[in-house]
């Protein structure tokens, strides 16, 4: 039996108007903007992840069935569900497998900044830590704007375990990107990799932060010292 409506009923009871407003000028759903058209209930976070802990029965079709909803945060509890039926899954490859195509035939309900980094290094990037990662690379290269989010986040969990290469990989691919929610993952991911090994991290800035639009190179030297931010920004490394 499926827990869809029940969980459905739960979450449209906690809505708030003035939480969803506020989400939708934040997720900035205006037109022509990246959420534009989103709708919200207005819940907060924390209702979500306890209503993962909830519904600890909840499957794969379950989760996939949410994803699918007009409403921001259900998509969003759905990802959170996803990540929770993957972790289950631990001991069995074979149905971790199954959980990350699907993940990967549905990104385009996976379709905000919270939702990928909610879940890409959780689902995608633990599911091909120990494999090749092709896959990130043809998102990498993708018209999708959270396709190209999905293949930099993923790589979190690489990073994590000093595999450095694939974040460059995929950076140098997103470098001239010109969107700011790409500029703002790169920077992200390479601050990461700074936190790991500066030395990496400055190695791959040496040869590309002239190019940077200047959000990824704020956002990838943040943790510098002042002197080093400066140096970087005025051009003089």
């Amino acid at each position: 039996m499926t827990l869809v409506p029940t969980v459905l009923q739960q979450l449209k009871q906690k809505a708030d108007s003035d939480i969803a407003q506020h989400s939708q000028r934040f997720f900035k759903t205006d037109e022509g903007e990246y959420g534009a058209g989103d709708k919200f209930l207005g819940l907060r976070v924390p209702i979500l992840r306890q209503t993962v802990k909830q519904y600890k029965k909840a499957n794969l079709d379950d989760a996939l069935a949410l994803l699918k909803s007009e409403y921001h945060e259900v998509r969003l509890c759905a990802v959170f569900f996803m990540v929770a039926i993957f972790e289950r899954a631990r001991s069995s490859p074979q149905e971790q497998r199954i959980i990350v195509e699907a993940y990967l035939a549905n990104t385009q309900y996976i379709n905000n900044w919270d939702l990928v980094d909610s879940s890409a290094h959780k689902i995608l990037g633990k599911y091909l830590l120990d494999k090749e990662r092709e896959t990130l690379h043809k998102l990498s290269h993708s018209n999708n704007l959270w396709e190209k989010r999905i293949s930099m986040m993923a790589t979190y969990t690489f990073i994590k375990e000093q595999q450095f290469e694939d974040t460059f990989r995929i950076a140098k691919t997103l470098l001239n990107d010109s969107h700011d929610l790409i500029h703002k993952i790169v920077g992200w991911m390479l601050r990461e990799v700074g936190n790991q090994n500066k030395e990496a991290e400055e190695a791959f800035l040496l040869l590309h932060y002239k190019k940077m639009p200047r959000t990824m190179l704020r956002y990838a030297i943040e943790k510098f010292s002042k002197e080093e931010r400066t140096a970087y920004l005025k051009g003089l490394i």
